[in-house]
């Protein structure tokens, strides 16, 4: 695998105006520090962060359906599917007065990333993926989800896996080092390409795979904070 430095790839940002919240999508691995970045731009007056609605996931009508899709993913991905891609909805499509609107993941990730992935492992069916990319396409088409923004915190696997062991998030016991791989793999095929002159987005790649205290991850944070507000244009 290629490996390299903090860089970045992309087109210029749009120009922020009042019209319309500049929009950033978190995205990495499980473990590779995206809340920690959310929370830290959380505090700044311009900006609504959004984390991952994971009590949604944990609480429909009771069940906890992250629990669920973890533990018995042949079962219940394809509703875990729908109800992630809906609440990411909810997020990625609301108003705000705010300038910059800051997603941990997006309705593109799990399009293009989770959904491929299930689908290649036989996870999900064919019909349920059609069923998947159809929705996508539709919501695409009729609704405004664009993003100005990209961020890919880049990390191996083996970081990661280390850094969820050690915060012990309970749906995630269970979560082998196998399947970090593998989305590894995906982020890299969807984000890490050798022709991105189709990229719809502006992307920032970060290397935060040499220490991933929360401490020196802030550190790193605020290195990107014009391009990750959209002050500083994102370089070729």
């Amino acid at each position: 695998m290629r490996m390299v430095n903090d860089y970045v790839k992309g087109i210029i940002p749009k120009i922020l105006n009042n019209m319309k919240p500049f929009r950033v999508a978190i995205e990495g691995n499980v473990g590779s520090g995206k809340s920690t970045l959310i929370k830290y731009f959380k505090n700044f007056k311009d900006v609504e962060a959004n984390l991952e609605p994971i009590e949604m996931w944990r609480d429909v009508r009771g069940h906890n359906l992250l629990e669920l899709t973890y533990s018995e993913p042949h079962r219940w991905n394809f509703a875990f599917q729908h109800n992630l891609q809906l609440s990411r909805l909810k997020l990625q499509s609301k108003k705000t007065e705010k300038k910059v609107q800051i997603f941990e993941r997006s309705l593109q990730n799990n399009r293009f990333c989770f959904v491929e992935m299930a689908h290649d492992s036989g996870i999900l069916s064919t019909p349920e993926y059609n069923v998947m990319c159809d929705w996508y396409e539709y919501i695409e088409n009729t609704v405004d989800i664009g993003l100005d923004l990209i961020v890919y915190l880049r990390s191996l696997p083996d970081t990661v896996f280390k850094r969820m062991q050690r915060r012990n998030r309970p749906e995630e016991r269970s979560v082998k080092k196998s399947y970090l791989e593998k989305l590894h793999v995906y982020y890299e095929k969807w984000l890490m390409k050798d022709n991105l002159c189709n990229f719809p987005y502006s992307l920032l790649v970060i290397d935060v795979n040499k220490d991933l205290s929360d401490e020196n991850l802030i550190k790193i944070y605020k290195n990107y904070e014009d391009q990750i507000l959209g002050k500083t244009p994102i370089l070729s």
